[in-house]
C-alpha cells in the first residue's frame, strides 16, 4: 500500500500555497498567474491571511489603502501583462467586501471556479 505524508495546514495557508501554484503558459513560455497580493487587514482576515502571507515570503504582499484601488491596479497589471498576470486581493469586512458579496448575487464574475488564470490568458486583449 502506498502511503503517502499529509500535511497540515490552515485554510488561509492552503488558500495562498494554491494561489502561488497557479502559472499560464503562452507560446510554450510559464509564468506565474499571480504576482503577489494587495491587502487591507482587519479584524476578519489578519489572523488567518496575514499569517499565512507572512510565512510565504515568495508570494509577495503588498499594502493598500483603498479596496477599490487595489481591484483596479490589478485588472490594470493584467492589462499590460496581456492578461498573462495579475494580483490577488483580499480585504476584511468594509465597503469592499460588500461591493464583492452584491456583485456575486447579481451574478457578476469574479475570480473564482469559473474563472480560472488559464480562462484569462486565453482571452483576446
Amino acid at each position: 500500500m502506498n502511503e503517502q505524508a499529509t500535511k497540515r495546514v490552515t485554510m488561509a495557508q492552503a488558500v495562498i500555497a494554491f494561489l502561488n501554484n497557479q502559472y499560464v503558459e503562452r507560446d510554450g513560455r510559464e509564468q506565474p498567474f499571480f504576482a503577489g497580493c494587495f491587502g487591507i487587514f482587519g479584524h476578519g482576515n489578519i489572523a488567518g491571511i496575514g499569517q499565512a502571507l507572512q510565512q510565504m515570503p515568495e508570494f509577495r504582499y503588498y499594502q493598500a489603502r483603498n479596496e477599490q484601488a487595489m481591484v483596479h491596479i490589478a485588472a490594470a497589471y493584467a492589462k499590460t501583462k496581456n492578461r498573462l498576470q495579475t494580483f490577488a486581493c483580499t480585504s476584511s469586512i468594509g465597503p469592499g467586501g460588500y461591493l464583492g458579496q452584491r456583485l456575486l448575487q447579481a451574478g457578476q464574475p469574479l475570480l473564482g471556479p469559473h474563472l480560472t488564470p488559464r480562462a484569462i490568458a486565453d482571452r483576446a486583449p
